[in-house]
């Protein structure tokens, strides 16, 4: 028979509401708590849906249960046809005019800067009806509003265990610290080194950040320091019009200046920061259930991420 036709046949919505919870919460125990349900009764249901698909959807371990390739893919139409079935029941209830859907998203800077675009187009592509409020902030300021309930998916990075509690985890990326240029700036015309990249005005992150952090620890290093003529700004956009219209040196994460390197209005000076880089990832509650909208926003990142 053929396997196409009993999957459809035997596919059930437990099995779809099972695999969507376990891959928001990271966990089998954290998904049945959130569908109060028990562990061994949430297994099965997890194992008769990859059977059903004839394949592993998820790779579980003592870091929990991590998707895989398929099981990322599979997520998509899951949250499609559970998104159907909740639209279905909607158009039984009287249409409120003027309340769409909202999703409120915190997110670095620099993630605004450099991901969020290609993310909110293609969402929309998915979900017209619904709302995305978009605030940027510090790392610190954002998991603790996420904490506090004023977001309901982050894209940040990993902090201190005690800033993390409550909060589960998903890595994209690692991301490392540039320093840019405008393409015409004098200093490209010079053997290029962090000491004589000092000697010109520098734009950088303010103090307690992590890109500072960072940038401190490459000049310690090479024992140098920061000059005084330089601006302390959290504003990408302010630092981008410096870097951009006049001499300055803008110590930038990797993934704010990505469209401008790829563009040629911005140039990367030939030093590179020492370390793996700093983990950003998607950031959420832990044991609090996101709308199916929330679902596809999550599936969106991962999949802009992914390519």
């Amino acid at each position: 028979m053929d396997k196409n036709y009993i999957f459809n046949q035997r596919i059930r919505l437990r099995h779809l509401y099972t695999f969507v919870a376990v891959a928001q919460q990271g966990t089998l125990g954290r998904a049945a708590e959130t569908l109060n349900l028990s562990q061994p009764a949430l297994s099965k249901t997890l194992n008769e849906l990859e059977e059903l698909a004839g394949t592993r959807l998820f790779e579980r371990g003592r870091l929990g249960a991590q998707l895989t390739t398929m099981g990322e893919q599979f997520l998509t139409h899951a949250v499609r046809v559970l998104d159907a079935l909740n639209h279905a029941g909607q158009s039984f209830s009287p249409a409120v005019e003027g309340q769409p859907e909202i999703i409120r998203l915190g997110a670095l800077t620099t993630a605004a800067m450099g991901m969020l675009p290609l993310i909110l187009d293609r969402f929309h592509k998915q979900q017209p009806q619904t709302t995305v409020q978009v605030a940027t902030l510090h790392n610190n300021v954002l998991l603790a509003g996420l904490k506090g309930g004023d977001f309901d998916v982050a894209i940040g990075r990993m902090a201190d265990a005690d800033m993390m509690t409550g909060l589960t985890y998903e890595l994209l990326f690692l991301e490392s610290l540039k320093l840019v240029v405008r393409p015409d700036h004098p200093l490209l015309n010079d053997n290029v080194t962090l000491s004589r990249a000092l000697q010109w005005p520098v734009v950088i992150s303010p103090e307690g950040t992590a890109p500072r952090r960072i940038a401190e620890a490459m000049m310690a290093e090479q024992q140098c320091s920061l000059p005084t003529h330089c601006v302390e700004t959290s504003s990408t956009s302010l630092a981008r019009q410096l870097a951009q219209r006049y001499n300055y040196v803008w110590f930038v994460p990797s993934g704010a200046i990505k469209e401008d390197l790829t563009h040629n209005a911005m140039v990367a000076l030939p030093i590179a920061s020492s370390g793996p880089g700093e983990p950003v990832g998607i950031i959420t509650r832990t044991g609090h259930a996101l709308t199916l909208s929330g679902e596809i926003l999550l599936a969106t990142i991962r999949k802009c991420h992914s390519g």
